[in-house]
């Protein structure tokens, strides 16, 4: 039970610091600064909880990721469908506290979304958003893999590779889909956007629970054939 509660803490916390810095800043053309600054507070998140939650649920805050996890053996079936649960759950968590403290307070959510993903910068084609959102993960959960393989050596700095790798798919991805490569962040604001009224961030969340699974597959599927002796 404590993997599920770290889990939930830990999405919980991607959504409000990720999410609502992608809300306060902006993320458009004419405010590329926000870019960056949403991308390092997407990954700095993860380096933090890697280092406060990682020996305990081994922080994947990411149903993509554990689905990696899964198929490299890395974990149960039955635990995996605990941990996307938990995933879920904080990620609705953390959207339902950004709703409150940015109606609350006097900032635009400049997003129109509660940081929602969309496929505005692929000028609307899911296909397009389908391929970024696959090849964007592949790479995150490539670089998982590879940093908790029992042949790495990276001593206390695997958290920190990881956090920087999503930073590098943010830098990329924000312009074209928000990036997602995590279907439960994808699904947290969504969902409670649509709750208040905002039903647009749902006609395309398909696109970002199906390309980072189908992402994280193929990461584990090519990095066990790479780290089969």
């Amino acid at each position: 039970m404590k993997k599920f509660v770290a889990e939930f803490i830990g999405t919980c916390t991607l959504v409000v610091l990720g999410c609502g810095t992608a809300m306060l800043v902006g993320c458009n053309a004419d405010h590329g600064c926000g870019y960056i600054l949403t991308a390092l507070a997407f990954g700095l998140t993860i380096v933090a909880m890697a280092y406060s939650i990682g020996n305990i649920s081994g922080c994947h805050i990411n149903p993509a990721v554990s689905l990696g996890v899964l198929m490299s053996g890395g974990m149960t079936s039955k635990d995996f469908c605990g941990y996307v649960v938990s995933q879920i759950l904080g990620a609705l968590a953390g959207s339902g506290l950004l709703k409150l403290i940015f109606s609350a307070g006097k900032v635009e959510d400049m997003t129109g979304g509660l940081g929602s993903n969309g496929l505005a910068g692929v000028n609307g084609s899911p296909l397009a958003g389908l391929v970024v959102e696959i090849i964007l993960t592949f790479i995150f959960v490539t670089a998982i893999l590879g940093v908790t393989s029992k042949k790495a050596n990276h001593g206390s700095f695997g958290g920190l590779v990881i956090g920087l790798t999503l930073v590098v798919v943010h830098i990329l991805g924000i312009g074209l889909t928000g990036t997602s490569v995590n279907p439960a962040r994808s699904i947290g604001p969504a969902v409670v956007a649509a709750i208040g009224g905002n039903t647009d961030p749902i006609a395309a969340l398909w696109v970002f629970i199906v390309g980072p699974l189908i992402g994280a597959a193929l990461a584990a599927l090519v990095y066990g054939y790479l780290e089969k002796e």
